[in-house]
């Protein structure tokens, strides 16, 4: 083993490319879909169980927290299938070269961003 090789242990140094941003991102936004889960399902349970139950939960989604969780939902729900689909094009061989990795990513966080918005004027 070569003892002499560069070890950069400082985090704050190292400058990850778009794509691999991108890709966080992407993991990220599948967490935050698996663990508002708990939250749909919560909503779901209380809804169909009784008329009162549907008015409670339908009273809880207009605060100001629960529109924040929806909001994060659907903005999480959105980038997901945006990068999704970018995945798919390059597993069909669309776009993986490095300068149209870079494209990809610029377009994924756009139109990311655009549903996001969306999502946060029709939530409130």
């Amino acid at each position: 083993m070569n003892s002499k090789r560069p070890v950069n242990l400082d985090l704050t140094t190292i400058r990850l490319p778009l794509p691999a941003y991108t890709s966080i991102l992407h993991r990220i936004s599948g967490v935050i879909l698996f663990v508002g889960i708990a939250f749909l399902l919560y909503g779901l349970d209380l809804s169909l169980g009784s008329r009162e139950g549907f008015e409670q939960f339908t009273e809880c989604l207009t605060s100001p927290v629960a529109k924040f969780i929806t909001w994060g939902l659907l903005t999480g729900l959105g980038y997901h299938f945006v990068a999704g689909i970018k995945h798919l094009l390059m597993d069909a061989g669309i776009g993986e070269t490095k300068e149209s990795g870079k494209a990809g990513a610029q377009v994924t966080l756009v139109l990311g961003v655009a549903l996001s918005i969306l999502a946060g004027v029709w939530v409130w």
